[in-house]
């Protein structure tokens, strides 16, 4: 009965200590929505191609306008702000079901640690844009996103590597098919969201 009990309060202690050292509230739901978001983003960025007489799937390199680059950008942003919102509410809504405080400073320590590689990546993604290097946005974005989440695996669930290196190895990928870049954020920011939001919803439920 000792072992019993000393048995527990060892696997008391280090969920405790687990609580206090990591974020754990993260919700595989809103990797979905986010997933599900950036999807129908591209196929709504895939129709105003269509609608400025550019075939996508032809796949040649197209000369975009100032205006079409600015909607893109507009379109991304608005892609962004939905991923985030979500992510919050659903990560929100599973800290109050388990008691647990949504922001305090692990909290803290994982969006700087998060912040820092995405911010580096977002102004080299402005430099690109910029310099009219547009085929590379895609690849930059996916690299700089792969790597904040690898990082900011130290603070969370230890699952988040895992997509962290997967959307790495596609960004590294989609640098020998430029052009292509539509595709492969489906497939990153999409698909494999959706993919490891259900994993991690089945496991973390």
């Amino acid at each position: 009965m000792d072992s019993k009990n000393y048995h527990e309060d060892l696997s008391h202690i280090r969920s405790m200590m687990e609580r206090s050292s990591r974020f754990i509230s993260l919700s595989g739901l809103s990797g979905v929505v986010a997933g599900l978001t950036a999807i129908i983003g591209v196929v709504y960025v895939y129709f105003v191609f269509q609608r400025e007489g550019i075939n996508y799937l032809d796949g040649d390199r197209n000369i975009l306008g100032p205006a079409l680059v600015k909607e893109l950008v507009l379109i991304g942003i608005a892609i962004l702000v939905v991923a985030v919102l979500s992510c919050y509410i659903f990560t929100a809504h599973k800290s109050k079901k388990k008691g647990l405080k949504i922001w305090d400073a692990t909290t803290k320590r994982l969006l700087i640690t998060f912040a820092v590689p995405l911010l580096a990546g977002g102004v080299f993604c402005l430099a690109l844009l910029y310099h009219h290097l547009f085929v590379f946005i895609a690849p930059a974005t996916l690299i700089f996103y792969g790597l904040a989440l690898v990082a900011a695996e130290r603070y969370t669930l230890t699952d988040l590597k895992y997509l962290g290196y997967l959307e790495i190895i596609l960004g590294l990928i989609s640098l020998f098919f430029l052009g292509w870049g539509l595709l492969f954020w489906a497939i990153g920011f999409g698909v494999l969201h959706i993919v490891y939001g259900l994993i991690m919803h089945k496991k973390y439920k």
